[in-house]
């Protein structure tokens, strides 16, 4: 919602249903800005879980990329700007790269073939970005990704073994649903939401649980490979409330036999 600022004159080619510099003259977009940070917090504690639990890199690769688009997202949220829009959705299309490769390469028989062509496809995407808008073409692009995810997501459902990891499954389900609800409200009603007496934030709430909705699917991700490696995975709390892997490597001894 047009307001000028700190950063001068709105440049990117979307905003968001939040009324700009109403919190500060220096972020555009208070709420859409801060709702980044419980996505960072939680994709800290997946990378030290996938760290910790001694998981194969690209998990780690996985949350690094999310910690990243969320700051890149911040950048964008507070400046409204052309250039930092680019921070934002240039990593959201790469974090779904990754996610396709460790989705799909277990069992990819050509190893350098996958991460080569999805390197290239990254690199020229951003280039392509960087020099043309299309709002629509990236929403289409980004939801094309999403769908190529789907029917690998659910072979891992289906394959899984025992009721945690489904719960992590339908956990990230849940969150995707709602945040996906919150996304379209505040993207095409925003005069009904602006309103209100009180505006939901419904972009910040859908940071806030498409944050859930990665850590979740990364946690399921990798419950899923410790079953693959028998590795025995548990589910476990933080605080009785966020759920983390602890796994059990078998012995030397025991693989011996």
């Amino acid at each position: 919602m047009a307001a000028n600022g700190y950063w001068g004159a709105i440049t990117s080619s979307t905003e968001w249903c939040e009324r700009n510099y109403e919190r500060s003259r220096y972020i555009a977009e208070f709420f859409n800005t801060l709702s980044n940070v419980p996505c960072i917090l939680l994709a800290f504690i997946g990378l030290y879980n996938s760290i910790s639990q001694r998981f194969e890199k690209r998990f780690s690769v996985l949350h690094l990329a999310t910690i990243a688009l969320c700051i890149g997202s911040m950048l964008f949220h507070a400046t409204l700007q052309h250039a930092q829009q680019q921070s934002d959705e240039t990593p959201m299309v790469w974090v779904m790269l990754l996610y396709i490769y460790v989705l799909y390469s277990p069992d990819w028989h050509y190893r350098s073939t996958m991460p080569t062509f999805l390197f290239i496809y990254g690199t020229v995407f951003a280039i392509l970005h960087s020099q043309f808008r299309f709002v629509l073409g990236f929403e289409l692009h980004y939801l094309f990704l999403t769908l190529l995810c789907l029917p690998r997501m659910y072979k891992y459902y289906i394959h899984s073994k025992g009721t945690p990891a489904r719960r992590l499954a339908r956990w990230c389900i849940i969150t995707t649903l709602v945040a996906a609800f919150c996304w379209v409200i505040d993207r095409n009603f925003c005069g009904k939401v602006s309103a209100l007496p009180v505006n939901p934030q419904g972009h910040a709430l859908w940071h806030v649980l498409m944050g859930f909705t990665s850590y979740f699917a990364n946690m399921f991700l990798q419950f899923c490979r410790a079953q693959q490696l028998d590795w025995s995975p548990e589910l476990r709390y933080f605080f009785g409330l966020l759920p983390y892997i602890k796994v059990i490597k078998p012995s030397i001894d025991e693989k011996e036999e």
